[in-house]
């Protein structure tokens, strides 16, 4: 039986997914297959390269994403992306899909082309940056001569590409809150109107899992709330032991 785990976009929420993982591993739920976009695909690129929870935690907190080496100029964003290469490849040696101890899919959007593109082997270094290339805050990511964003503008939950899995697994960080909110700028109106539309998109995708990680509270962390990882953390793990002791079950019928 081929279990598969998807993981979605959603920033420094991301790490809430370590927390998921944590919670299977208690449950001795083995994973086969990673299908990860944007900070789901870093998380899910450390976790197949077979790096333990505790150093996943350590790869966010010591990121130190707004250092000002990492700023770019005359560039297409505000960060370097290629500045983290040597971040990545201090936890995973091998730039390879094929040296991972799991098999994993990651996405990124092509720019060119304005179509998904799944990277699932080849090159392992430059697709997992691609696909956590924030639009405007990341600088895009050459591959083959074509440019590629983050996966989520396209495919923010990648639950889709477990098709070769028997039992589906999808943690998701971006549920947004239904309750009156002031908003007081331009910003928070086109954000919660973005992050509404892009909920709405996922949500048609939650059936398709046979077990739903949706932890509450998300909402008020914002993408780059690295400040509270270790809170995201416990609330991904929390939330995760929850459903897999209530609905865990289902798994295996």
């Amino acid at each position: 039986m081929k279990i598969g785990l998807a993981l979605s976009g959603g920033g420094a929420r991301g790490i809430a997914h370590a927390g998921v993982i944590k919670a299977l591993q208690e449950h001795d739920i083995k994973v086969d297959h990673v299908a990860g976009t944007s900070a789901g695909a870093l998380v899910g690129a450390l976790f197949a390269g077979g790096i333990d929870i505790e150093t996943i935690f350590h790869f966010f907190e010591k990121s130190n994403l707004f250092h000002p080496k990492k700023f770019a100029f005359r560039q297409a964003g505000f960060i370097n992306s290629s500045v983290f290469i040597d971040h990545i490849s201090a936890y995973i040696p091998k730039d390879d899909f094929a040296s991972l101890p799991l098999q994993l899919s990651v996405t990124a959007t092509d720019l060119n082309t304005a179509r998904l593109k799944v990277f699932k082997d080849g090159s392992l270094y430059l697709p997992i940056l691609a696909s956590a290339a924030f639009p405007g805050i990341f600088t895009p990511v050459e591959i083959d001569e074509n440019v590629y964003v983050d996966g989520g503008v396209l495919n923010n939950f990648p639950i889709d590409l477990l098709d070769d899995c028997d039992i589906k697994i999808g943690s998701y960080v971006n549920k947004i809150e239904l309750k009156n909110k002031r908003l007081k700028h331009s910003y928070d109106v086109a954000g919660r109107a973005y992050a509404i539309n892009q909920y709405q998109q996922d949500k048609l995708k939650f059936a398709q899992c046979d077990l739903l990680i949706e932890p509450e509270g998300m909402y008020k962390y914002g993408l780059f709330s690295f400040k509270s990882l270790p809170e995201i953390f416990d609330i991904g793990y929390q939330h995760a032991m929850e459903e897999l002791s209530k609905n865990g079950h289902n798994l295996y019928l």
